[in-house]
């Protein structure tokens, strides 16, 4: 497997993804690139892993006794299930750092320099688009700051410097489908008319029988395609402006962590044709006006086209242990900057309002009862 580490033209120093400024840049020397510099400056990254995709090519890469410290391996985890593990060499200083299976870009554990594990972005696995981060890490700190800062019984822990510092920029894998379907919808419409005459109220009851068929498109559908990753968190700081998705480039990930998928397209058609009959019968059903009720009698979307896109989407996350061993979790959409949370509750900070509170009332209590 390929490993790939953008280097400056200038100095040598490690090139990372710039949010602010979409390009990147060198944080030794503070020179900026743009992407067709980057790869004028790293030729050999540009088609680096192209076929390192295939089980086989992994498998020779790990067999041959030339491979330059990569090579793939078998791991067992905490639940006795094995999964595949691989070790790679830094370019930079040349440790040896065992990955995840589905880990695509990292950072070194001894030199800190990011690194892209290209095998795992090629072939099958190339995604298709990615939308990059528009946000840099010091504004997602800072976020996340007033975040915590506006919750008043949130531990101290939670927002030292060590727990800061544990925020990660990450990209998860998901599948986007464009879908196209026929619509047939059946309904009972009523309008009701009432009037008087006299001493006698009188009631007209209308009833029609409603039919619409349509063509229906469903853009950009998302689907997580990650198994580990916690669908609340991940999920939670949906939609993205897809419109603003880039061609696929390594150079993204690199100052990032990444995902590679581990589940397929295929794995969603249940999930899709339940999504497209919920949206097409409200589309459909919002299309009847001019009755006093509506009453659905039948609905149906079948399934027409499906065109699939395999995407990165970028979110910053730092997650917290309570002392009651639930995982806390602080989630930010990594473009449009939309953040969800679930954080823990200092019962202490709590009890402490509640005797500020409490205190003062019952003496005042105490003294207005012994003046009266």
């Amino acid at each position: 497997m390929s490993v790939v580490s953008y280097k400056c033209p200038n100095c040598g120093g490690e090139l990372t993804f710039d949010p602010q400024t979409q390009k990147y840049k060198c944080e030794y020397c503070f020179s900026y690139f743009t992407e067709e510099e980057l790869e004028a400056a790293n030729p050999e990254t540009k088609n680096a892993g192209e076929d390192a995709g295939s089980a086989t090519a992994e498998k020779q890469a790990a067999d041959s006794p030339h491979a330059a410290g990569d090579r793939s391996r078998k791991t067992s985890d905490a639940a006795g299930t094995e999964g595949e593990a691989v070790l790679y060499t830094c370019p930079s200083c040349g440790a040896e750092i065992v990955t995840d299976p589905t880990t695509a870009a990292t950072f070194c554990y001894y030199c800190h320099n990011p690194v892209v594990l290209s095998g795992r972005v090629s072939g099958e696995f190339l995604p298709d688009l990615v939308v990059p981060f528009a946000i840099d890490r010091k504004k997602a700190e800072q976020s996340f700051l007033d975040f915590v800062h506006s919750k008043k019984f949130v531990p101290n822990a939670f927002f030292e410097k060590k727990q800061i510092e544990k925020l990660s920029g990450v990209y998860f894998p998901s599948w986007l489908f464009h879908v196209k379907a026929d619509g047939v919808y059946e309904a009972k419409g009523e309008n009701i008319h009432t009037w008087t005459s006299g001493d006698d109220e009188y009631t007209e009851t209308e009833e029609y029988h409603v039919e619409r068929e349509g063509d229906l498109t469903f853009e950009e559908l998302s689907k997580n395609a990650l198994k580990k990753a916690n669908k609340t968190l991940v999920e939670g700081v949906w939609p993205y402006k897809l419109a603003e998705a880039k061609p696929f480039h390594m150079g993204y990930l690199s100052g990032f962590q990444a995902e590679r998928r581990d589940m397929e397209a295929s794995e969603f058609q249940g999930e899709l044709t339940d999504d497209v009959n919920k949206y097409g019968k409200k589309l459909l059903r919002e299309s009847v006006k001019g009755y006093d009720s509506v009453t659905t009698k039948k609905c149906d979307c079948m399934i027409r086209e499906t065109e699939e896109h395999y995407a990165l989407l970028p979110v910053w996350t730092v997650t917290y242990k309570g002392k009651d061993g639930k995982m806390y979790y602080y989630t930010m959409n990594g473009q449009s900057g939309k953040v969800v949370g679930k954080l823990p509750l200092d019962r202490g900070k709590l009890f402490r309002l509640f005797l500020s509170v409490t205190i003062p009332v019952f003496l005042l209590g105490l003294l207005g009862g012994y003046f009266i």
